[in-house]
């Protein structure tokens, strides 16, 4: 899966030199993301203090965000079609890389145009962008982490603060509690993904085997029979994608207030100015969510591995191991 880019003199270009582009990318726009953290800390204490500030000091403030906003926005939107394009030039290559192998098989392979065709695009679109989101994780934490140890010193609850670094503590338990619990939560939907895409597989084969001969497919019995598997595979799956949304809504609508919380002493004592509070705020769910990028990215690990499963096969079935290595 990966060799037939990675490892190819044809791709090599393309599949290195794009990778460092967008981590370049990625560097640039975490790089503005801390400046962004840094310039809220000033524009809300103006706000705070506005009787001493005149609105030019205002107009000021929103000149520099701009100033950051502007960049991160053409960075953001490069990646994006750029990381696009990666993906799908990854899927040239092993689609390809692929097709040498099946073509040799004179034996029936189920469901390998889904293979070809749609998994493959899926599986090099995903490890891309989930890819590029923990790759964006680990450098936010590099930069944030430092940022929320130091704004650890102005929280006054008991206990917390006489632990140095209390907020980014509380981030990484939240999050590595928030992931055991997605575990258990989430457990039965690989499974279910991966019954569903069979499902459909051996539909669509019965809809384009009728393409050419409507006599001996697509009867009436076979289509409702089909559509009958399919259409309970899928109540099971929307049922259990249900519990997680509850959980992982809940989980994220929770994680709002706690910096919050955690902070509101310190600002009723007069100890810290309204800057500081936001800048926290933004701080700890930069590092919040970069502890958590598994949990809001479970679904799609979940479809990932799902799809994983069913290219192994694939490769098994048309023994492609035997001269490539994954």
């Amino acid at each position: 899966m990966f060799k037939s880019f990675f490892y190819s003199r044809k791709w090599v270009l393309w599949a290195y030199l794009g990778l460092l582009f967008l981590l370049a990318s990625l560097l640039a726009q975490t790089s503005i993301n801390v400046a962004i953290n840094e310039w809220y800390k000033e524009f809300y204490d103006v706000l705070q203090d506005a009787k001493n500030h005149s609105i030019d000091d205002f107009y000021h403030f929103i000149k520099q965000f701009l100033y950051l906003a502007l960049p991160y926005v053409l960075i953001a939107t490069i990646t994006q079609y750029f990381g696009s394009i990666y993906a799908f030039k990854w899927r040239e290559a092993m689609t390809f890389d692929y097709i040498k192998f099946w073509q040799k098989k004179d034996d029936n392979i189920e469901g390998s145009s889904q293979r070809i065709q749609e998994d493959i695009y899926n599986f090099s679109k995903i490890i891309e962008s989930l890819g590029l989101a923990f790759v964006k994780a680990i450098m936010t934490l590099i930069a944030f982490v430092p940022i929320l140890w130091m704004l650890s010193t102005h929280v006054n609850l008991p206990i917390l603060k006489d632990i140095n670094g209390s907020l980014v503590w509380i981030a990484f338990l939240v999050s590595l509690g928030g992931l055991v619990i997605s575990w258990f939560v989430g457990i039965k939907l690989p499974g279910l993904e991966y019954n569903n895409q069979k499902a459909e597989a051996a539909f669509r084969k019965e809809l384009v085997f009728a393409e050419d001969d409507r006599k001996n497919y697509a009867s009436d019995e076979n289509i409702l029979s089909l559509f009958t598997g399919l259409k309970i595979n899928y109540k099971r799956l929307f049922l259990h994608y249900g519990y997680f949304n509850i959980w992982l809504y809940l989980f994220e609508q929770i994680m709002v207030i706690v910096p919050f919380l955690i902070m509101a002493p310190s600002l009723f004592l007069g100890v810290i100015q309204l800057g500081i509070i936001i800048q926290v705020g933004n701080a700890f769910d930069q590092v919040r969510s970069s502890f958590s990028i598994f949990i809001t990215n479970w679904t799609t690990i979940t479809q990932l591995r799902s799809i994983y499963k069913r290219l192994d096969e694939f490769e098994k079935n048309i023994e492609y191991r035997k001269h490539k290595l994954i």
